[in-house]
């Protein structure tokens, strides 16, 4: 009998294989592996261009070995074999070339003689300015079918290269899929795509595109495929983003309809500035929103310093008006606190520890880990009763022991930090289901919004208010300019000469290397983009070290250093923030514990060391915390990488533009394929396979429409089984792999 798609590896590839498979790659069954898809194709007779390798990265490459040298090591035991290979037979230095080093390769030493065509895999690095692999795998290949008569003659089927590791190169993997091919039946999968979309596109049926993704006779045959596959997976996640957003829109909510003679209208009374057009017009569109009885499901977008958090106030205080209570979820405690301070500060007169929905005022609690144990109580019995109308915490919010009177808006700071299990778990302590708003100051290309983001309505302010300045940004280049180090802290003098503040950006706390903190967490669900990969021989710099050489620097004599990162207590923080805050300390060192809430209007500049470790929306978060008070702000971004290299680029990014939209789409262009959605696997399954949502604007809208109308006729898709089944399956229903970074 022929096996099925959930087969395991085992009983097909063998037990040994099969273990390799699922610990290096996360697959475990036949339909892993068949979902395993090439990332490119060889054509016989081509060389593998060496200009485009990408450093860092583990690679697939065909070349043709030009030169092979032998020595003993002198400093331990073993010989050192380097092999210089080329994609342009007869070339033996420059662009085309790149350097292959074996610790004791014998069997290479032996075969990859001059002239012998391989195909190899290993990860790329740079030493002396030249490319190479170390040890890497390689596999012999027939050299007459690379030579330039050869790619005119032969017209063999293309070569799949597939995502490998390590110890798992991809003709290992070639192998393994045609093991699987041959023994499956390929026409017991599932098809997920309903017959008129398959019609519509001219799409491939499953079985098909499975064979000629893997083993294709032409190029017409993968690019078929692929299309498929793509299409496909930018229906399952459309299909699963609008049957949410259906799900939400069917559950009863708390309508909270804008009350005459309230909290709100004394609020607005008493603003001491006019609220920007798109201040206004977001407000009357969530005032509009929190009247309905289905729950507001918003996402409200806006450059660092826009007024988000006054427009999430206003909307806090209509819900409080009708006597309802409001939550603010924020992600670290240095935040939550802050938000706690200016709400409080912005309502002034209207906060009081009165009664909920008394016209006078409202009061605000806090809660959070730290708090001790009667803070707690007393946080915990304000939310309770409802006593407290509006309450600020952090993941403390999410305790079972937390309850609510009224629960009637859940309002969500940098969404990027919480994932859906987390909001949805503060939306359940309401018996009807909270209206939500999610804010972000890292503003999100449009296909990234529609693709992460597809179950919420988005919103987005522009403008800045009146009073904000511009902000300089500078990239400081230490290898070029060493003595410019010396003027960073001169320049530090002056601002605190003249009674600004300056913040001091580090990307690890002490002097351990395992001690960095998170650098560019996956801003719309991707991985970092640190450069320290591609510079192991820079230790990252760390506050510790930096505070102690700041004590002894000339140019900082007689001024205030303070220090401020996540592994202090909250008293500590607080005290911190606080002497900072009042113009006590001159000087912060500190690590990306600032990057968002952090408002001292006070400061006006920043100094962000290592900044290429950090990625361009967190640059762009980081610099919006000067500037913030009427004087002009200015950011230093300084590297010690040499002109050239790769992370630069970022800098340069950064330095020349002041816009976030622009920026967030350059951080697009720069993060590598999938980073975007999270390319790290989790359980059997890694979140993209085919899409990139760059790439695939138009795949994603047209899918995105297909799923709304699909979703509008049928919302639970019981017309469509094989559809419902492929988003259980792909997205994990346990886990939630895809939509938690939503």
């Amino acid at each position: 009998m022929p096996s099925d798609r959930n087969t395991t590896l085992d009983r097909l590839i063998g037990a040994r294989s099969a273990k390799k498979f699922r610990e290096q790659l996360g697959l475990d069954t036949a339909g892993d592996l068949l979902h395993h898809f090439p990332r490119r194709y060889l054509a016989r007779g081509e060389l593998t261009p060496i200009r485009e390798l990408p450093l860092d990265e583990e690679v697939t490459l065909v070349a043709q070995v030009v030169s092979s040298s032998s020595r003993r090591m002198n400093t331990r035991k073993g010989s050192i074999t380097e092999v210089l290979v080329s994609d342009r037979p007869g070339a033996s230095s420059g662009p085309s070339t790149l350097s292959l080093t074996f610790f004791n390769g014998y069997s290479a030493q032996r075969q990859l003689t001059r002239g012998v065509v391989a195909m190899f895999s290993g990860r790329v690095t740079a030493y002396r300015g030249k490319l190479q692999l170390t040890n890497p795998i390689y596999e012999l290949l027939d050299p007459d079918e690379f030579s330039p008569e050869a790619a005119a003659r032969l017209a063999g089927r293309p070569i799949p290269v597939y995502p490998a590791t390590g110890s798992i190169p991809s003709w290992t993997i070639e192998k393994a899929v045609g093991t699987v091919l041959g023994q499956i039946d390929l026409d017991s999968v599932p098809e997920a795509l309903p017959p008129d979309l398959r019609l519509k596109y001219r799409l491939p049926g499953v079985a098909d595109a499975f064979r000629m993704i893997h083993e294709p006779e032409t190029d017409a045959a993968w690019r078929t495929a692929q299309k498929r596959f793509r299409y496909e997976e930018a229906l399952v996640l459309q299909a699963a983003l609008a049957r949410r957003k259906a799900q939400h829109a069917a559950l009863p909510s708390r309508p909270s309809p804008a009350r005459k003679g309230g909290l709100l209208e004394a609020f607005d009374q008493n603003l001491p500035f006019e609220l920007t057009a798109g201040q206004r017009e977001v407000g009357e569109l969530l005032a509009k929103e929190l009247a309905e009885n289905h729950p507001m499901n918003r996402l409200l977008q806006g450059e660092v310093g826009s007024g988000k958090t006054i427009v999430a106030l206003r909307a806090m205080l209509q819900v409080v008006d009708d006597g309802g209570q409001a939550a603010l979820l924020a992600p670290t405690e240095v935040l939550a606190a802050q938000h706690y301070a200016s709400i409080r500060a912005t309502l002034g007169p209207l906060v009081r520890d009165g009664l909920l929905g008394d016209a006078d005022g409202v009061e605000v609690g806090l809660l959070t880990g730290s708090q001790s144990a009667g803070e707690k109580k007393r946080s915990l019995l304000a939310a309770a009763s409802g006593q407290a109308g509006i309450v600020v915490g952090t993941h403390a919010l999410l305790s079972e022991h937390v309850q609510f009177a009224d629960l009637g808006l859940v309002v969500v700071d940098e969404q990027h930090r919480f994932g859906v299990e987390q909001r949805d778990a503060l939306r359940a302590k309401s018996l009807a289901t909270p209206h939500l708003l999610v804010m972000t100051a890292t503003p999100i290309p449009r296909t990234v919004a529609m693709t992460v983001f597809g179950d919420l309505e988005t919103s987005i302010l522009r403008e800045l208010p009146a009073g904000r300045s511009p902000i300089a940004t500078h990239t400081v280049g230490l290898v070029e300019n060493p003595s410019w180090e010396r003027r960073i802290w001169q320049r530090a003098r002056e601002e605190v000469d003249v009674g600004r503040q300056v913040y001091v950006v580090c990307p690890a706390i002490g002097l351990d290397d395992g001690d960095l903190e998170a650098l560019d967490e996956a801003t719309w669900g991707g991985t970092a983009l640190a450069a320290s990969t591609s510079v192991p021989d820079l230790r990252p710099i760390s506050v510790v070290e930096v505070a102690e050489q700041l004590a002894s620097e000339a140019a900082l004599e007689g001024v205030q250093v303070g220090i401020l990162h996540g592994r202090l207590d909250s008293e500590a923080k607080t005290a911190a923030m606080r002497s900072f805050a009042s113009g006590e300390t001159g000087v912060l060192v500190a690590t990306t514990v600032v990057e968002v809430g952090v408002d001292v209007p006070n400061a006006t500049l920043m100094v962000i060391l290592d900044a290429d470790r950090f990625g361009i929306a967190q640059l762009h978060q980081l610099r919006g915390r000067v500037g913030r008070g009427g004087h002009a702000g200015t950011c230093l971004l300084v590297t010690r990488l040499e002109p050239g290299h790769p992370s630069r680029e970022r800098l340069a990014a950064v330095a020349a533009s002041t816009d976030g939209f622009e920026l967030a789409q350059k951080d697009l262009e720069f993060r590598r394929e999938g980073d975007i959605l999270g390319s790290s696997q989790s359980g059997r399954r890694s979140t993209l396979r085919l899409l990139r949502v760059l790439r695939d604007v138009d795949v994603i809208e047209s899918a995105r429409d297909d799923a709304l109308g699909l979703v509008a006729e049928d919302p639970e898709l019981k017309h469509h089984p094989e559809l419902a089944s492929a988003i259980d399956d792909y997205l994990d229903p346990e886990r939630e792999v895809f939509l938690e970074r939503g």
